[in-house]
């Protein structure tokens, strides 16, 4: 079947589209039990190229992706494309982790010679603005294109890497091209703080909601229309077919890759935009485990952190009392005690009012709690509220109560960019 264009405009820049049908089955609304495939999701890119790459026609093409960047099939799109006479592909951009995901978190590949391809990969992490568009522009490519798997948190650094990119090809006169692929903890709703635009960093940007509940075409329409707007990225999306807001990763029929070192299955997906905030304490977040995000702990931690927060009642996810012992990052090594998330219904499992939840039942149970020295957990949250709530004895609900009118007035600017049912 023949792919269709359809024009967009936002934010003044002409913002090309390749349309897509939010195919799936069953009663609206209603989302697939756990592991039910109710159809073949196609991603941006097997619809890119089975309309024949006619949106890169006449441009040298730089690829801004890593691992995740994969076909149905599990080949990577850059050596799918490389040898494909109709796509001018001069260029790969690796972002943090590296094109081929060699690196550690805080990590990359440098700049380099791809040994499969012989394609020159340049690094764009931690580059931004002019630094960036710079890299652009010694590339020689006339259109940047964008694919890589999110995991659906604002503290996720991809997307980040997706606005700086959008944001440099402006600055470079580049086309811009985002590939979208699912968020893979579903669509369906926004949760948490939204970022005060004072603690923007690589963790944050802008102010979006910490669960944005977006996939990466929706984010691009919704960054260039409100926060480049003075100078908007000549803009084109390419959105999926077969994929609704209710679905969750396993739905969709494609295979799982980590985008990143611990962020091993779509599991950690589910719980990362909660359990992420522990790297702002000083108690592991299960980096160094076989479940990373889903095992929390540190030493001195006994029974009773996890019967406090299984008295809380927390919809769709209950805790297991839990001892593991770290291969790297905190506590390498060492036996710690700490619990470990075990989410049994995740049409209702909330992962950031969780993640506040257990700061603040680790906070009363374990008398070590601190938050990191240099108050990353701001960062995380987007603001002081969440860590001087919590430190002034304030119960989940009030916490979460307390970004209440944020999300809403975040929601309400979301509903305009959201490309799926």
């Amino acid at each position: 079947m023949s792919l269709t264009r359809r024009g967009l405009l936002a934010a003044g820049g002409a913002v090309g589209a390749l349309a897509a049908t939010a195919a799936g089955t069953g009663a609206a609304g209603a989302a697939p039990a756990a592991g039910k495939k109710h159809g073949r999701v196609r991603t941006g890119f097997d619809r890119l190229a089975a309309d024949g790459y006619a949106l890169l026609k006449g441009q040298k093409v730089g690829v801004v992706t890593n691992p995740t960047g994969i076909t149905s099939d599990v080949r990577h799109i850059v050596d799918v494309m490389h040898p494909d006479e109709r796509v001018d592909l001069i260029a790969v951009f690796g972002p943090e982790h590296g094109f081929r995901g060699t690196a550690q978190a805080g990590g990359s590949e440098g700049r380099y010679d791809d040994p499969a391809t012989g394609l020159p990969v340049y690094d764009t992490y931690l580059k931004s603005g002019q630094p960036l568009a710079d890299v652009f522009t010694a590339s020689g490519v006339d259109t940047v294109v964008f694919d890589i798997q999110d995991a659906g948190a604002r503290f996720y650094t991809y997307i980040w890497t997706l606005y700086d990119c959008m944001e440099a090809a402006a600055l470079a006169g580049k086309r811009f091209v985002v590939l979208d692929r699912p968020n893979p903890v579903s669509g369906r709703a926004a949760l948490g703080p939204v970022l005060d635009p004072a603690f923007g960093t690589f963790v944050g940007r802008r102010e979006i909601a910490q669960a944005h509940g977006m996939t990466v075409t929706e984010l691009a329409l919704l960054f260039n229309a409100r926060f480049l707007a003075d100078r908007p990225v000549d803009l084109r999306i390419v959105t999926m077919s077969g994929w609704k807001r209710s679905d969750f990763f396993d739905t969709t029929g494609l295979p799982w890759v980590p985008p990143s070192p611990n962020m091993p299955t779509p599991d950690t997906a589910l719980v990362y935009s909660g359990t992420c905030l522990f790297e702002g304490t000083n108690l592991s977040e299960g980096r160094g485990t076989t479940r990373p995000f889903e095992l929390l702990g540190a030493e001195g931690i006994d029974h009773r952190w996890a019967t406090a927060a299984n008295a809380l009642g927390l919809p769709g996810v209950a805790f297991r009392e839990a001892y593991f012992a770290p291969t790297f990052s905190k506590f390498q090594g060492k036996t710690v005690g700490g619990v470990q998330l075990h989410v049994h219904d995740r049409e209702v499992f909330d992962p950031v009012r969780t993640g506040i939840a257990l700061l603040v039942t680790a906070k009363r149970t374990w008398s070590g709690f601190a938050w990191r020295s240099d108050n990353w957990i701001d960062k995380l949250t987007g603001n002081t509220r969440v860590r001087t709530m919590i430190d002034a004895g304030a119960d989940t609900d009030e916490v979460v109560g307390a970004w209440s009118e944020d999300l809403a007035a975040f929601r309400a600017v979301r509903k305009r960019y959201l490309q799926y049912r």
